[in-house]
């Protein structure tokens, strides 16, 4: 069974694989305090009860955050010695040619959703990624990346609000009853759900435009935890694949495991 791991700012995902299905998933926190044997207690304790009798053969990883991802290598070589480990990184086979102006600052995330994406719908695709930030990424009809945008995210947006407004506060991230609020709570929430829903539909929208491609031959695919708050309200959004880097980077994996 194959275990991906992608380690993101704020929230780690792990899932494992039974061939090409998604058996399980898990959401924790990062942290970038952990050991390699803290985090090695936390993956076996999820997987328990969760594995075939071959137990863990694979193991792909893509991470956003460097100290995590050092302790993840040092995790794979005490506990998971003999298990095949791929690591997204510069040098590892994804498939997806990048067309940017310096490919190595793409992060690696981008590039396995990038993949995915491309592998479910063979065409051209904008994958919307609500996480620490929302990020946009844009897959040409032959498989490229071709580039995309980086806005603040939902979560560390509102946290900004609340510390430096002098009469505002923090406040649960939910859909208000109307647009229009009543109270201060809901003017936050509204400001929050519509505003970044109008936010992806306005910068989707001039992507496709720079694609000089009609609306209908793009598949416009959200991913990341916070994607379920907004993309009932974005008109722009034809896909939720909450699992889309998971899936990328089990793609990965079988790209660079020797020919049999």
């Amino acid at each position: 069974m194959l275990l991906a791991i992608d380690v993101g700012n704020t929230h780690t995902v792990l899932g494992l694989f039974d061939h090409a299905e998604l058996v399980e998933h898990w959401r924790v926190a990062t942290d970038d305090r952990r050991t390699a044997d803290e985090l090695a207690v936390l993956v076996a304790g999820l997987l328990d009860g969760h594995l075939g009798p071959g137990g863990v053969t694979g193991v792909s990883i893509c991470s956003s955050v460097p100290a995590v991802l050092h302790e993840l290598r040092e995790m794979l070589r005490r506990y998971y010695g003999d298990v095949v480990g791929v690591v997204v990184e510069p040098g590892v086979r994804t498939g997806v040619p990048v067309l940017m102006d310096n490919p190595r600052e793409v992060g690696a995330d981008r590039i396995v959703n990038a993949l995915a994406a491309f592998d479910l719908y063979a065409r051209a695709s904008i994958v919307v990624d609500f996480g620490t930030a929302t990020t946009f990424d844009v897959v040409s009809a032959r498989g490229e990346y071709i580039g995309g945008a980086i806005a603040p995210g939902i979560e560390i947006s509102l946290e900004a609000l609340g510390q430096r407004g002098a009469q505002l506060r923090r406040v649960e991230l939910l859909r208000p009853r109307s647009v229009i609020a009543k109270n201060t709570v809901e003017a936050l929430q509204s400001g929050a759900v519509y505003g970044f829903a109008g936010q992806v539909d306005g910068i989707v929208g001039r992507m496709i435009g720079e694609l000089g491609a009609a609306p209908d031959d793009v598949t416009v695919v959200a991913t990341g935890g916070l994607a379920p708050l907004v993309i009932e309200e974005c008109r722009t959004v034809t896909e939720h694949e909450p699992w889309l880097t998971l899936r990328g980077l089990r793609l990965v994996f079988e790209r660079n495991q020797p020919a049999t």
